[in-house]
C-alpha cells in the first residue's frame, strides 16, 4: 500500500480519488510517497527519502520549500485553475464593493437602529454620502492573465466594461480563451494610464515584489480603484497609504489584510476568501489527487512548479523516471549506462526546466533493478524509479 500524507484538512473529495486499494491516507506516515497540502508551512519539516512528491491545493506554493524539494527530486505540484472561478467571482464583488461604497453605507445604515418611523427619512437623507460609480463603460486593467486573470477579464467585459489586459508571459491557453474584446497592453504604463480600476493577479517573486509602489501610483488616473487579490507584499502599504491619503487611489481592496492597512481609510480588507468556497476546495484537492497519482503511478508531470511538464504514453513493460541536473551529456550518460546493462529503449522523452530535468525511458524488460542502479550511479543524477 502506497502512503498519502496530509498536512492539513484535505476535502473529502480530493481524497476519494485516491484507490482504497492501493493507497493510504493519514497526517502521520512512515514512508509517504505523496503528500497533499493546503496552507501548513512545510519550510521547516524534514521530509522522508520515500517521498517523490508534494501536491499544493491551490496556486501558491510559498509555503513548500521548492528549491530543496528539487536538489532532493521531490516534485512539486500546484493546481491552476481549479479555485479560478471563486476568485473571480469574489474579485467581481471587490469592484463592486469598491465602487457603491456598499459596505460603509451598511455600516452607517445600523446606526438608524431605535429610530422607528423616521428611519425612511433618514435614509433617503444620508444616502447621498454614499454614492458611487457604475463599473459598466469604465476601463478594467488585468495585471497577469492566468487562470483567474482571463476570467476576470471575460466576466468584466460581460459586464460592460472596456478591458486591457497585460502579461509577458501570456500562455497559448490564456490567449485562447481570452475575450477577443480585451485590449492588449504592451506595458503598465499603458495599463496605469488608461484604467479606472485595476486588478492584480501575478504570483509574488523577486521581481513582483512591491511593484505597486510610489511610482507605479504616480503614473495611474486619479481616483484608481485597485483589487490585489494574489498577494499583500505586491503592494507597497507604506505608497497604497500615501495615496490614498492623498486621493490618487480611491479604494484599495485586498484579500491579504496587514496590520499597517487594517483601519486605513479607502482599504476594504477581506480575510482571504478568495478560494475559500466548498466546490474551490473539492476542485483543488481533486486536481491534486489527480496530479499525485499520475505522477507516482505513471511518471508523468503536470502543473509542476519545480519540474518541467511532461507526459508520455506508456509504450513497454517498465519505465524508468530519472530527476538529473540540466547538463551537457548527461542524457547520453544515461541512455548508455541502460545500454550497458542489456536494456532496450522503446521510448524516451526528456525535457528540463532551469537547473533541473527529467528523462522518461520505457524499457521492454521487466526486471530493471539493476538497470536502475546502473542509472542511480550517473554524475548528477539525483533521483531514480521504476514504474
Amino acid at each position: 500500500m502506497k502512503q498519502i500524507q496530509t498536512y492539513n484538512k484535505i476535502s473529502a473529495s480530493g481524497l476519494n480519488v485516491f484507490d482504497p486499494a492501493a493507497y493510504t491516507i493519514s497526517e502521520n506516515c512512515d514512508e509517504p510517497v505523496g503528500a497533499i497540502v493546503r496552507s501548513a508551512a512545510l519550510h521547516d519539516v524534514a521530509f522522508p527519502e520515500s517521498l517523490l512528491a508534494i501536491a499544493r491545493a491551490g496556486a501558491g506554493t510559498n509555503n513548500i520549500p521548492v528549491d530543496r524539494c528539487a536538489a532532493d527530486g521531490i516534485v512539486v505540484f500546484n493546481t491552476p485553475g481549479a479555485n479560478a472561478n471563486a476568485v473571480k467571482e469574489l474579485v467581481l464583488a471587490g469592484l463592486l464593493i469598491s465602487s457603491r461604497r456598499v459596505i460603509p453605507a451598511i455600516e452607517w445604515a445600523r446606526t438608524l437602529k431605535g429610530n422607528g418611523a423616521e428611519v425612511a427619512k433618514l435614509v433617503e437623507k444620508g444616502k447621498s454620502a454614499f454614492v458611487g460609480p457604475e463599473i459598466k463603460g469604465k476601463n478594467l486593467g488585468v495585471i497577469g492573465l492566468g487562470a483567474i486573470g482571463v476570467q476576470v477579464a471575460n466576466a468584466a467585459n460581460h459586464l460592460g466594461m472596456h478591458v486591457y489586459g497585460y502579461d509577458p508571459y501570456l500562455s497559448i491557453n490564456s490567449a485562447w480563451n481570452l475575450t477577443h474584446s480585451a485590449v492588449r497592453a504592451m506595458d503598465l504604463k499603458e495599463i496605469y494610464a488608461n484604467c479606472d480600476y485595476i486588478t492584480v493577479h501575478v504570483p509574488l517573486t523577486a521581481d513582483t515584489k512591491g511593484f505597486l509602489n510610489a511610482d507605479a501610483f504616480a503614473a495611474m488616473k486619479d481616483g484608481v480603484r485597485i483589487l490585489n487579490f494574489s498577494r499583500a507584499d505586491l503592494v507597497d502599504s507604506g505608497a497604497m497609504i500615501a495615496a490614498l491619503e492623498a486621493g490618487k487611489v480611491a479604494a484599495y481592496v485586498v484579500d491579504f489584510p496587514t496590520d499597517e492597512m487594517l483601519g486605513v481609510d479607502g482599504v476594504i480588507a477581506i480575510p482571504h476568501l478568495g478560494a475559500s468556497t466548498p466546490e474551490s476546495e473539492d476542485n483543488c484537492a481533486e486536481m491534486a489527487a489527480r496530479e499525485l497519482i499520475d505522477y507516482i503511478e505513471n511518471g508523468n508531470i503536470e502543473n509542476s512548479v519545480n519540474m518541467p511538464s511532461i507526459s508520455m504514453p506508456r509504450s513497454a513493460v517498465r519505465r524508468l523516471c530519472v530527476i538529473h541536473k540540466n547538463v551537457p551529456n548527461i542524457l547520453s550518460a544515461i541512455t548508455g549506462a541502460v545500454s550497458a546493462q542489456g536494456g532496450n529503449i522503446e521510448n524516451l522523452l526528456n525535457k528540463s526546466r532551469g537547473d533541473y530535468a527529467y528523462t522518461m525511458l520505457d524499457i521492454d524488460l521487466d526486471d530493471c533493478a539493476q538497470i536502475a542502479d546502473a542509472v542511480r550511479g550517473v554524475e548528477n543524477v539525483i533521483r531514480v524509479r521504476v514504474v
